[in-house]
């Protein structure tokens, strides 16, 4: 055997020794929880993934769901990495409200960042006569899928303005694009879908059929008694047909992990997230509104150890 020979076998074998010492780091996988496909978390959650394919060493998926209750007794429960809820689902959620869809308090959930609003859309077929929260009475109505986060805020909204699921002549609980396809069908009169601003499947609506973009009052809104409710504005013409200003609630988003992601995890998503959102933008205009400066606002759970140092790096958090 030749010395060339002999040496080479002997740093093969190094190697070997080395590669058993110090194994390759395993892939951190990281599932994104969304919502329905019809909805903004949906096309946002994909842009996520994306993202979050390119940070080195993770692997990333999306899942769609039934969004905020769902996403948040899922990560509760280890089978997502970091998913979008409602900060109303969320403090509920935090406090174990058994009546909404959490049979425990959900001890485990971290805040990544405070993201844009949902605002709360009540939309009715223009030929129903509909034009206020009253005019709903007697009416047939889609209000979200059941315990999700929009059928949680339709039963706020509602019991805010001195009604009930038994003031209406049917109550159908579907997702978004379900509804849709039954009010185009003249199934039902109207629908309720709290999301961002130009979701899909209302433009799909209004671009099908005449519609009633029905306002939701400031003082409505502040018998609520919830402090994730604010008074916000549909702007005009943010729907075919809708010519004027439109007042309603909105509701905070979030993305939220949980304590078992890692800080160095948790750090990389909320970096990676922050360094490319002209890609969330570019998967929805709602992505729009995300600030640095905003995201680390006060959220109904703590924030988790990752983000919060990235915080502190940027410098919006002490």
């Amino acid at each position: 055997m030749s010395r060339i020979t002999s040496l080479a076998g002997r740093a093969l074998a190094a190697a070997v020794v080395l590669a058993a010492t110090f194994p390759a780091k395993a892939d951190q996988f990281v599932n994104v929880l969304t919502g329905g496909t019809s909805g903004v978390y949906y096309p946002l959650g994909v842009a996520l993934s994306n993202i979050y394919g390119k940070v080195p060493g993770v692997k990333a998926s999306v899942q769609a769901t039934k969004a905020s209750v769902e996403n948040l007794n899922l990560l509760q429960q280890g089978r997502g990495e970091i998913g979008f809820t409602l900060g109303d689902s969320l403090s509920q959620a935090w406090e174990g409200h058994e009546e909404v869809g959490f049979k425990t308090k959900l001890d485990k959930l971290r805040a990544v960042a405070a993201i844009y609003p949902n605002y709360i859309q009540i939309v009715a077929a223009a030929d129903s006569g509909i034009k206020s929260l009253a005019d709903l009475k007697g009416k047939r109505i889609s209000v979200g899928a059941p315990k999700s986060g929009t059928e949680l805020n339709a039963r706020a909204v509602f019991a805010a303005a001195g009604m009930s699921y038994k003031d209406f002549s049917r109550v159908e609980y579907l997702a978004f694009a379900e509804s849709v396809d039954l009010m185009k069908n003249r199934q039902i009169d109207a629908t309720l879908q709290s999301a961002g601003l130009g979701v899909a499947s209302i433009r799909d609506l209004s671009n099908s059929v005449p519609i009633v973009v029905v306002p939701i009052p400031p003082e409505v809104i502040a018998k609520i008694g919830d402090a994730a409710y604010l008074p916000a504005t549909i702007p005009a013409n943010t729907y075919g047909g809708q010519t004027a200003d439109v007042s309603t609630a909105a509701v905070q988003n979030y993305l939220v992990t949980h304590s078992d992601v890692s800080e160095q995890t948790g750090y990389d998503l909320t970096k990676a997230l922050f360094d490319n959102l002209d890609q969330m933008t570019a998967a929805h205009v709602a992505a729009k509104v995300i600030k640095l400066d905003a995201a680390a606002a006060t959220a109904p759970v703590p924030l988790h150890p990752g983000a919060a140092r990235f915080y502190r790096e940027k410098g919006v958090l002490k």
